[in-house]
């Protein structure tokens, strides 16, 4: 009698890069979750003064950089001239201080993307646009330009990085989707939000839900709820064990960790 095929781990998404080692949103991030074999990355992406997109999660840059104030009120020569990496010190860094001239620089898209695309293969790449935000709309209408210059837009090829859009707000899905209905589109769900509908539904056109590991230790049904629905589910932000594990014994599809490196490990390194 013929045994069946071993169950394919997650996927595993580097959030902001492998951020536990690296300073998150730079290229060393990035590159670290390259090297330890992630099969994706995370970023969050801005909408600056001058309309540049940037690769920042927060609001303001305070936290993770030199710098202070909000990044859609500051054009982009005012944000290239912080800092970003200082702030998270390692050991290694310590004794090699200018091992990686790029370290403390931020990161636009566009950069991020030459890079993502210049290494080749078909990584997932998820682009999460961050709300509420003075330049509404502006986020996803610059986002589909810069996919449309990479040839990124118009869903996956064979050979080409694989972009998805996530995002908190269902608006901004809803703008995504009107700009180009062929992208990937995935509903981020925080514990505790009262709106959340918990019967597997999902917007028209939203192919993925996005949980936080929180909801789905408490309600770990939810995850075979929208597999009956047709959809994917990912899960962040997953870096302890005891949630690797049960992810990986729910048969969720997307792990997004700050550890991808360990996280690997801990799957036991199948796909």
């Amino acid at each position: 009698m013929s045994q069946p095929p071993p169950a394919a781990r997650p996927l595993v998404v580097a959030h902001r890069g492998a951020s536990e080692e690296f300073p998150e949103h730079t290229l060393a991030a990035y590159r670290g979750a390259a090297r330890d074999g992630a099969d994706g990355i995370e970023c969050d992406v801005r909408l600056t003064a001058d309309h540049h997109l940037v690769c920042v999660h927060d609001r303001r840059v305070d936290r993770t950089s030199d710098g202070s104030g909000a990044v859609s009120a500051l054009e982009l020569a005012r944000l290239e001239g912080l800092d970003w990496g200082s702030w998270k010190v390692g050991h290694e860094d310590e004794e090699v201080p200018d091992s990686d001239p790029e370290r403390g620089h931020l990161l636009t898209l566009r950069r991020l993307l030459d890079a993502v695309v210049g290494a080749g293969g078909d990584p997932v790449v998820l682009i999460e646009t961050k709300h509420p935000t003075r330049h509404g709309r502006d986020v996803e209408k610059a986002l589909i330009q810069v996919l449309r210059s990479f040839d990124l837009a118009g869903g996956d090829r064979p050979g080409r990085p694989r972009v998805r859009v996530m995002s908190f707000s269902r608006r901004a899905l809803r703008t995504v989707q009107e700009l180009d209905p062929h992208i990937p589109l995935v509903l981020l769900v925080e514990a505790g939000l009262p709106s959340f509908t918990s019967d597997g539904t999902l917007p028209q056109g939203v192919g993925a839900v996005g949980l936080d590991v929180r909801l789905v230790r408490r309600r770990p049904k939810l995850v075979r709820r929208f597999h009956k629905r047709g959809h994917l589910v990912y899960v962040f932000t997953v870096d302890d064990d005891e949630d690797v594990d049960l992810c990986a014994r729910l048969g969720v599809d997307v792990v997004i960790t700050n550890r991808p490196r360990h996280v690997i490990d801990r799957l036991g390194g199948l796909r």
